[in-house]
């Protein structure tokens, strides 16, 4: 988002003037470089989501020894 040193605002694209200066008091716009990641989902998750999956798997086989067993 664009920034007025001066007027101490962020403002947005589209509240700028054409040329790029605050609408207040027409100074120059500091917008700052816009660095896209990409979004990575981390080593933990999937660590996580392969512990569940492993206990629930293990939990579904007892549910069914268990229906097995009441018969």
């Amino acid at each position: 988002m664009p920034w007025c040193d001066p007027c101490a605002k962020f403002y947005s694209p589209n509240a700028a003037n054409v040329d790029g200066t605050c609408p207040v008091c027409e100074t120059a716009l500091d917008a700052p470089d816009t660095v896209v990641e990409r979004n990575t989902v981390p080593w933990h998750f999937w660590v996580l989501v392969a512990c569940a999956s492993i206990y629930l798997g293990w939990r579904a086989i007892q549910g069914f020894i268990a229906l097995i067993g009441a018969f």
